[in-house]
């Protein structure tokens, strides 16, 4: 049987100061639970409809109720188990040729798509400014599809840490460069904005160059493309040419 107290603790981590309060996120899924034992990320406590089929060794299985479950599931279906993770110590990774950097996007599905991109496309590393989407999010955890257990994300203030970056950094917008006309050097950074406001201007200026997706439409009156939409394509013109 869950507390109410564990419940209470549980159902608050939807929220990112009681992630930050109690160091803790939740993890939803045995197809992504079965990754955590080979990541960096330690399981607290692991609550399961059916501990049996946990496919690795624990002594911190539950076995609960279905209706336990979907009290401390964030999921509108839940699945078979919950896994409560502490949040380890993240650093930044100093040499890594392909980077993303992720200015002010705010919405868990998209940071959610980009981290999966990155473990599709074997980037190491997202660099995010400080008021981007927390990756603990519940929904970004869900986008990512275990994706988040490859790739280091961390968050920082992006001027700062473009003061010792050396590498040239590309930025993306609605216009630049054509990206198929675009050469890539070997080691470089990547640059997304907000959604709704693009790159602000403090990180504009650290730029390199501007790069576009060029539209193609006869009429040319599609405003925008989703901004994981993007680096999808971006990043697959960048590895096509690899």
């Amino acid at each position: 049987m869950l507390t109410a107290h564990t419940i209470k603790t549980i159902q608050s981590l939807d929220k990112k100061k009681y992630r930050q309060k109690y160091n803790l996120f939740l993890v939803e899924g045995n197809k992504i639970i079965k990754e955590l034992p080979n990541s960096d990320y330690e399981i607290e406590n692991l609550f399961s409809v059916d501990p049996e089929n946990i496919t690795f060794k624990t002594l911190k299985a539950e076995k609960i109720l279905p209706n336990d479950l979907k009290k401390i599931s964030f999921l509108q279906h839940p699945k078979d188990s919950v896994a409560v993770c502490k949040i380890p110590e993240r650093k930044i990774l100093q040499d890594v040729k392909i980077q993303i950097i992720l200015d002010g996007i705010q919405d868990p599905g998209n940071l959610g798509t980009i981290i999966r991109l990155a473990d599709w496309f074997g980037i190491e590393q997202i660099v995010c400014s400080n008021d981007t989407v927390d990756i603990y999010n519940p929904k970004v955890i869900q986008a990512t599809m275990g994706s988040f257990l490859r790739v280091n994300v961390f968050y920082t203030d992006l001027e700062e840490y473009f003061k010792d970056y050396q590498n040239p950094v590309f930025g993306t917008d609605m216009n630049g460069e054509n990206i198929y006309e675009t050469t890539f050097p070997e080691k470089f950074s990547l640059v997304f904005g907000n959604e709704g406001n693009g790159i602000r201007p403090s990180t504009e200026d650290l730029i390199t160059k501007m790069i576009t997706i060029p539209r193609f439409g006869k009429s040319q009156s599609t405003e925008s493309l989703n901004v994981s939409m993007s680096a999808g394509i971006i990043l697959g013109e960048i590895f096509s040419k690899k």
